[in-house]
């Protein structure tokens, strides 16, 4: 395979479907390979003929993914301009606090320590919301270490209740009984239970319960912005879930989306990033209230989500607008995606089977009909046999992942 020689470079840290995708939109676009550093040595990105990828055993380690870095940035000092990304919160954070290190090597898309904080802890995120008028869910902050978990909980409003760390990047390190992404009580006995083995975790920040909005997969939506390097939001694009993850450590994660428009979500993002003077790319998740159609903004990732080929695959390819903006300096005028297609990494039949009846459903499925659908590791110019086996192998592991978890 010919690769195109460009000025720039992409190293991306990480070796999973966020890589992938960050890859692959690279060769879709502009025709090069990119570098991942990554704890890996097997899967779809080690075998891919589009990516050249580096193993760094314990890579998760600050130290291990900063010389890393330095050792690939020294390697093209003078020759190219190198673009890093990270596939993970807590590489994110690991390049954000290194930028004075990193920086001669490195174009770093990303925002600054100080707004991380701000904006990365949900505590503080839901803080600024409240300022702007911007709706989120009700909310009750757990301090770890600091408050009883066997002393009842006022938290003014009633079970069901969702829970989740207010620190992902930290919550990533923690290990207890019954670990998950995100968790769902019915009871206050069940979520003390939690508690209490989260309080030997090592997990040492706050913990985040907040009222439940009722709804099935299909009421989630994410949202993907960039805004340019003198904070104003440049491209927006919105989708439905169909279907998300049904993994306990994974759920959250969709795994189905199709594209919509929704202005007013976009124009409350949009106010939030612009207020806060952000850059580089933004992820929010956002809940529908099925009961009266409002809708509650639950979390933003300060990079692109693991999903975010649904923005490339409906034509819209996400890493132009960093290349545009850092490399050539001229961004294309302000656009919001409005192509309708799906994104997926499960088959149609997965899809048919576990997303309620809807007009929805029926409108995705006429999508899929119509071949405008798109799967991220299954890449025709990507002819590595391994890689193929990898992206089938992965295709398949999820339909028995919702036969064990839905049954």
């Amino acid at each position: 395979m010919k690769f195109q020689e460009k000025e720039f470079q992409p190293v991306i840290l990480g070796a999973d479907i966020t890589a992938y995708s960050l890859a692959r939109a690279f060769h879709e676009e502009y025709g090069i390979k990119s570098i991942t550093l990554s704890m890996t040595k097997s899967g779809f990105v080690n075998s891919s003929a589009i990516i050249e990828n580096r193993f760094y055993p314990e890579l998760e380690k600050e130290e291990n993914a900063v010389k890393a870095l330095l050792e690939t940035g020294k390697e093209f000092e003078g020759k190219k301009k190198l673009i890093v990304f990270g596939c993970g919160d807590w590489y994110v954070r690991i390049v954000i606090e290194n930028k004075d290190i990193l920086s001669p090597y490195y174009i770093i898309p990303y925002i600054d320590r100080e707004l991380l904080d701000r904006i990365v802890l949900k505590d503080h995120f839901y803080e600024i919301f409240e300022d702007l008028g911007l709706p989120y869910p009700k909310t009750y902050v757990y301090e770890c270490g600091q408050e009883n978990w066997k002393k009842p909980l006022n938290l003014g409003f009633d079970y069901p209740v969702i829970a989740k760390p207010a620190n992902s990047a930290l919550y990533h390190y923690a290990e207890f009984p019954g670990k998950r992404k995100v968790f769902k009580f019915d009871t206050e006995e069940e979520l003390r239970e939690m508690l209490k083995n989260l309080e030997g975790s090592g997990y040492d920040y706050k913990f985040l319960i907040q009222e439940f909005i009722p709804g099935d997969d299909s009421y989630m939506h994410v949202l993907t912005c960039y805004c340019d390097q003198n904070s104003k939001v440049q491209f927006a694009s919105l989708g439905r879930t169909l279907l998300e993850d049904p993994t306990p450590t994974a759920i959250g994660n969709p795994v189905a989306i199709m594209n919509v428009v929704n202005p007013e979500i976009v124009a409350d993002a949009t106010k939030f990033l612009e207020h806060i003077g952000y850059t580089g790319f933004a992820n929010f998740d956002v809940k529908v209230d099925p009961r009266d159609g409002s809708y509650k903004f639950f979390e933003i990732n300060v990079r692109l989500g693991r999903s975010n080929f649904y923005v490339t695959g409906s034509g819209f390819n996400t890493v132009k607008w960093i290349v545009n903006d850092y490399i050539y300096g001229k961004l294309d005028s302000y656009t919001v995606a409005d192509r309708p297609f799906i994104y997926s990494v499960v088959p149609k039949s997965v899809v048919k089977k576990y997303v309620p009846d809807s007009d929805f459903k029926k409108e995705a499925l006429a999508l899929w009909d119509k071949r405008r659908v798109c799967h991220p590791l299954m890449y025709k110019k990507d002819k590595n046999p391994m890689h193929i086996f990898y992206a089938e192998a992965n295709f398949f592991h999820y339909i028995k992942k919702f036969k064990r978890y839905r049954g």
